[in-house]
């Protein structure tokens, strides 16, 4: 999950996993793979880093839990972190 901005500035936490695409026009509106639009203060660009960002950081925290594999330390960005961490 990653956490973006409403135009009206609420707080929005997105499963970026159900983002189908983004783009500017000129705010930033993500659809999702149900059909709903979101529009957001964040670019793509961000909204593309902060997904990057959080898959990171769940395949390192994963690795930890692998037998024999080596612990990857979480990419370090301006994006929320995990719950817990």
């Amino acid at each position: 999950m990653i956490h973006l901005t409403r135009l009206n500035g609420n707080p929005l936490v997105v499963n970026c996993d159900l983002i189908k695409y983004a783009e500017s026009s000129p705010d930033t509106v993500l659809t999702l793979i149900n059909g709903e639009k979101i529009v957001v203060r964040e670019s793509c660009e961000d909204v593309v880093n902060c997904t990057v960002a959080y898959r990171a950081r769940v395949f390192a925290a994963s690795r930890a839990f692998v037998p024999g594999s080596a612990e990857g330390s979480p990419a370090t960005v301006a994006c929320a972190p995990i719950a817990g961490e």
